[in-house]
């Protein structure tokens, strides 16, 4: 999958931008600040129909504007996001709207590597199941159903036990209807997860060994309820009523990640070592979509060469824009190192762009 042609109007700080993209390597430079990371912000809204960075649509929109769009050229398909203030949000494929955005999920498959991905390391278990779910999802349309549907169950059996227990009264007949729907959703989503993080670590421990040059050994555990799900929420019915809310379930899944034999990567691990762990992921996910649905997902390196020596750079560029990977897209604070790093790699096909701080795009460099 590659994307041809951006077009942006009125998204965050680019009143209009437009850049025409190769097919391997693109990069983008300049200070911080000046719009880089919007750019590959736009393209993951394209994907995902979300921004990665902020949550809230309307304040993507420019100050003072009404609206944003952004439109991509992907050979023959044509994809646009448009956003009014006070309207729902639209997708477009090939100027055909979408009933519903879960509809265009998979359809551009994207891999964004961010330093705001130090959560799926550092933070809550949260962040983690999102990467699961943002994984599996781009391979499963089936599978994002399945979520939806768990999650709305969850929202309404949390719902009823907090009534239940304000109200003093108990209704076993109408938690045992949520019950069914956890079980029936929620069963399909933990073996998806098991299968993928089966199917997922070998690939992640081979990035690894390449980024760390086989230092150190890790592994990634899924961590789960046991057994069947209906048995276990009937198990944990009492402490559920009190509690007011559903303690067991997908929605409490985690992955554990460990440098043998036995170190939490979270607790011990240098940055270094979790910057490493970090890329190991985000380069297996690659791989793992690939090998899913045949497609080789369109690569996102925001700012990612920070804390890597200029060894370590050069070879994950070298990497990324082998015959491994397909279109990338990056981020860099330093114009010369990444002219430097292409200056020694003459076969590969790239485009360096300078963005200012007007939000003006210059293309400085056609290697083809």
């Amino acid at each position: 999958m590659t994307l041809d042609h951006l077009s942006l109007a009125n998204f965050k700080n680019y009143a209009e931008a437009e850049v025409d993209l190769c097919s391997n390597v693109n990069c983008f430079v300049g200070n911080n600040g000046v719009g880089k990371t919007n750019l590959l912000d736009a393209v993951y809204y394209l994907s995902f129909c979300k921004s990665y960075l902020n949550p809230i649509d309307t304040q993507n929109i420019r100050r003072g504007e009404d609206f944003f769009a952004i439109h991509g050229t992907y050979g023959e398909l044509k994809v646009s996001c448009v956003l009014k203030r006070g309207q729902p949000k639209q997708m477009k494929l090939n100027k055909k709207v979408y009933r519903a955005l879960a509809e265009h999920i998979g359809r551009i498959p994207l891999v964004m590597v961010s330093p705001n991905d130090q959560t799926l390391i550092i933070g809550g278990s949260d962040a983690r199941r999102k990467f699961m779910d943002g994984v599996i999802s781009q391979a499963d349309s089936g599978y994002l159903n399945h979520l939806l549907q768990y999650n709305k169950a969850l929202d309404q059996r949390n719902r009823l036990l907090k009534q239940m227990f304000d109200d003093r009264v108990w209704d076993e007949q109408s938690v045992l209807l949520w019950d069914q729907q956890l079980t029936r959703h929620g069963e399909f989503i933990t073996d998806s997860r098991r299968r993928f993080i089966a199917d997922f670590e070998p690939l992640f421990n081979d990035y690894f060994n390449f980024i760390s040059n086989g230092r150190e050994q890790v592994k990634v555990v899924f961590d789960s309820y046991e057994g069947r799900l209906d048995e276990r929420l009937i198990e944990a019915r009492q402490a559920d009523r009190y509690a007011q809310y559903t303690t067991v379930g997908p929605h409490k899944d985690d992955l554990e990640f460990i440098i043998c034999p036995d170190m939490p990567v979270k607790r011990y691990g240098s940055q270094g070592q979790q910057k490493t762990f970090l890329l190991a992921m985000k380069l297996a996910q690659f791989e793992y979509i690939y090998h899913s649905c045949g497609i080789k997902p369109i690569l996102l390196l925001d700012d990612i060469f920070d804390k890597l020596d200029i060894v370590r750079v050069k070879q994950l560029v070298q990497l990324v824009a082998g015959e491994r990977f397909g279109q990338v897209l990056l981020t860099d604070t330093q114009p010369g190192r990444v002219e430097a790093i292409f200056d020694e790699l003459p076969n590969v096909e790239h485009r360096i762009f300078s963005v200012d701080e007007d939000g003006s795009i210059t293309q400085l460099r056609n290697q083809s």
